[in-house]
């Protein structure tokens, strides 16, 4: 009791209180001058125990093999926290186009890069060595700005090609900032209609994208007001085919960025030469090319239903796909078909969309992978010799229905296998088809009788494509 007192002096002994452990300890530390600190340290020692807190958890995570947390959810709209991310983007975004080059700073930087540049006597080509190089970046930052200056780095001239007197192309150097612009601003566009800010667009964003897009693109500027909406429906079904293959509905915008479609996409930029339409609907892009796919649909479907029976989808490209293949596509492909009382699924446009598009890209991986699914007819990831037999059974009966010769099954069986060279002799699956890089070929092979014929007659084509080029050196 005494010893209590001694420790406890000039407080009332007789309170609770007083009595707890803690309340003696702080007391203690409030009458002793080392308690007595500066701010700043008492920061120091807080963030210090902190640190050595978090590192303890850490390795004690580290030690029993908790798994971290990987979700976060986010927030609710209205919020703060959704606000302050929102204008926190909206700053970001705002930045990063302040500091992207303009039409007319480009234009300058090329007009400087010819100024500076040197005639090649051999060739023609305007070139500049480092020296030039790196003259014509100060050049270009006095008269543009520090924005520009992140292209002249010593990195990106050693990307190029150079003579053996150490000079670049100036052409390519330029192009190549023409791209880092462009993507960059498709890259802030994007990212300004992700809403949830997770680096992904879904269907209705990226249709937003295109929409703003078509008032500057020189071959879709006069598009008919009424065709607005299906045309980035259709323009915008490209970009999930290819890079959204697991099908969620949402695709990545790096992958879009890096993906031939939003380069097929930038062609449009250009004004079409002539009026030749062949040109124009090779592009899936392009404006014919969409009100092409719209009336297929729309003469396939006889019933006027809005969506394809398989009796009317065997009326594509002329009939010469096989009703194996077509039966196939609808078990493995036609998700969204509504179901009448009595009929089976038929296929809407967003899956007659994906139907062409593997079709009209049959050497792409993705094309591949869906093709693949129909000819996998017991769906056990590979072909054998007898579902090879099956598959062209078809395309050997319309082959001579149409009155060419007689067709040895086993022979096109053992053409197949040399062309594709599966890894298990008595298989063949996806990966080795895409590994071949003839896959398109032995598809087309297997589920269109046209496709056949161009496979048995590809020396005669090559033949005449290479005429006309033999013709023009002639005269040359």
């Amino acid at each position: 009791m005494n010893s209590r007192v001694d420790d406890d002096e000039g407080y009332d002994e007789l309170s609770p209180v007083s009595s707890m452990l803690w309340v003696r300890n702080l007391r203690r530390y409030i009458k002793s001058d080392t308690g007595l600190e500066s701010e700043a340290m008492l920061e120091l020692k807080t963030r210090r125990n902190l640190v050595n807190i978090f590192k303890e958890k850490q390795r004690k995570s580290a030690k029993s093999g908790i798994i971290p947390s990987f979700y976060k959810k986010k927030p609710e709209d209205g919020s703060i926290s959704h606000t302050v991310q929102r204008l926190a983007k909206y700053r970001f975004l705002k930045k990063q186009t302040d500091i992207l080059l303009n039409s007319d700073d480009l234009d300058a930087m090329w007009l400087i890069l010819r100024e500076n540049s040197v005639i090649d006597e051999a060739t023609g080509c305007e070139k500049v060595n480092y020296e030039d190089f790196c003259q014509i970046a100060s050049l270009c930052t006095e008269q543009i700005g520090s924005k520009c200056y992140r292209f002249f780095s010593p990195s990106n001239f050693m990307k190029f090609g150079k003579d053996e007197s150490g000079r670049i192309l100036i052409l390519p150097f330029y192009l190549y900032v023409m791209r880092t612009v462009s993507l960059t601003q498709a890259r802030i566009d994007m990212s300004e209609l992700d809403e949830d800010s997770d680096g992904f667009l879904q269907s209705y964003e990226m249709e937003a994208y295109i929409r703003g897009l078509i008032p500057n693109l020189a071959q879709l500027c006069d598009m008919p007001t009424e065709f607005v909406q299906m045309y980035c429906h259709i323009a915008a079904h490209k970009f999930f085919f290819f890079c959204d293959p697991s099908r969620r509905g949402k695709a990545c915008i790096t992958k879009i960025l890096l993906s031939n479609c939003l380069q097929e996409l930038m062609e449009l930029h250009q004004e079409s030469e002539g009026d030749g339409d062949t040109e124009n609907t090779e592009n899936w892009f392009s404006l014919a090319s969409a009100q092409r796919i719209c009336d297929t649909f729309l003469d396939l479907d006889k019933d006027g239903n809005s969506t394809l029976c398989k009796e009317e989808l065997q009326g594509y490209a002329d009939g010469t796909l096989t009703d194996i293949f077509i039966e196939r596509a609808f078990d493995e492909h036609v998700r969204h078909g509504k179901t009448v009382i009595g009929n089976p699924w038929e296929m809407d446009f967003e899956s007659f969309l994906d139907f062409v598009l593997a079709l009209d890209n049959k050497d792409t991986p993705e094309g591949l992978t869906y093709l693949f699914k129909c000819l996998d007819i017991h769906g056990r990831g590979y072909l054998t010799a007898a579902d090879i037999h099956i598959l062209f059974r078809d395309v050997r009966e319309k082959w001579i229905q149409v009155g060419n010769y007689e067709l040895c099954t086993e022979d096109v069986r053992d053409e197949i296998w040399d062309m594709v060279k599966p890894i298990d002799p008595l298989k063949i699956t996806l990966s080795d088809l895409i590994s071949s890089k003839q896959g398109g070929s032995i598809a087309s092979m297997l589920i269109d009788v046209r496709g056949f014929w161009a496979h048995d007659n590809r020396e005669n084509l090559l033949q005449e494509d290479l005429e006309p080029y033999e013709a023009d050196g002639g005269r040359a």
